[in-house]
């Protein structure tokens, strides 16, 4: 039996890996990665030894911002995210989970002013465990990251 890989290798970019089963194509919304030119590779449900089921996002071309890198954890805080260079990992990029984060998400709550005012919508983050919840800062509404909306 030959061992392949999944999903091919690239030559420089970057590696989103170890992504939470299902958050692949919220992380692709996020960083508006469709609206881009670079190639994108995208591995959902994979096998993994660590997670048992992971995704994961390869980007050709194109290196995070510490911002975008930081946003991602809301989606995966354990994810790696590792810089490519000559299809070898020139970095392993650390990310810590924001406390607040701004319009990313819309706001589940339906009177929350957000949805009647032209304002970004801020929330702050809290992790207990491997829940992470968020807190909308106008109208103080706790939701659960999973059932929020990406804000495209």
């Amino acid at each position: 039996m030959s061992e392949t890989l999944s999903v091919s290798a690239i030559r420089n970019g970057t590696v989103i890996d170890h992504i939470p089963a299902g958050q692949a194509i919220r992380i692709i919304q996020l960083l508006s990665l469709l609206s881009r030119s670079n190639p994108i590779m995208v591995g959902v449900n994979l096998v993994s030894s660590r997670l048992r089921k992971k995704d994961l996002i390869k980007i050709e071309n194109c290196h995070l911002s510490s911002d975008e890198v930081n946003k991602i954890m809301a989606f995966a805080p354990k994810a790696t995210i590792n810089r490519i260079e000559n299809f070898a990992v020139s970095d392993k990029i650390a990310a810590c989970l924001p406390s607040t984060i701004r319009a990313v998400f819309v706001c589940p709550n339906a009177a929350c002013i957000t949805h009647a005012e032209t304002l970004d919508t801020l929330f702050h983050l809290k992790q207990e465990g491997k829940k992470i919840t968020l807190t909308c800062h106008y109208c103080e509404n706790i939701c659960d990251r999973d059932h929020v909306e990406v804000r495209v």
